[in-house]
């Protein structure tokens, strides 16, 4: 599947984003504020793409004027997620190359994958956090009008061995409707 927005594309990721997907993730400000080492190698991006963002519903973001990849955006579906419970509840995540940073993007992306999650997939809740420090997904979050929900003390936080201090908000079909 195929989604787009007035400048992205989101689409699956191929083998051959591995480069991008290295140029991106091996910087140090991306992965560690989301929970994730920098990649240390085009390979590990490679093995990343084939088996972290293989999910059904993984995403590259791409520009339309080009579709290389320059972030990553995922509706993590029950069974792959801690925050989801029900059938019809998933997990938004997302994290976007530094040079794209302050455009819009990571909001319109996003906008168009609640979209997605609500009218495609039958979503009645989409979940989504950060971790303290992490205000850039903090303020996307913010910016697509989710509600926040708690703030937990010692979050494992496995890829980068450590314990973080988490928040939680949410989206509903409800309150994505009244939007519109």
């Amino acid at each position: 599947m195929v989604l787009e927005t007035e400048r992205l594309i989101l689409r699956r990721w191929e083998d051959s984003d591995a480069e991008n997907l290295y140029k991106y993730a091996s910087d140090p400000d991306i992965g560690p504020i989301a929970g994730w080492p920098p990649h240390k190698n085009i390979e590990e991006s490679r093995d990343i793409i084939k088996n972290v963002l293989s999910g059904k519903e993984a995403y590259a973001i791409c520009l339309k004027t080009d579709n290389k990849a320059i972030g990553a955006i995922e509706l993590r579906l029950p069974g792959n997620t801690d925050l989801a419970n029900g059938v019809d509840e998933c997990e938004l995540g997302y994290w976007l190359g530094k040079p794209f940073w302050g455009q819009g993007i990571m909001p319109e992306a996003a906008r168009e994958m609640l979209r997605h999650a609500f009218e495609d997939c039958g979503m009645n809740k989409v979940w989504c956090g950060y971790y303290d420090g992490n205000e850039k997904s903090k303020r996307v979050q913010e910016k697509l009008c989710f509600k926040y929900q708690w703030r937990s003390e010692d979050v494992d936080v496995p890829a980068m061995n450590e314990k973080r201090v988490g928040h939680v908000n949410l989206m509903t079909k409800e309150d994505w409707l009244k939007m519109q």
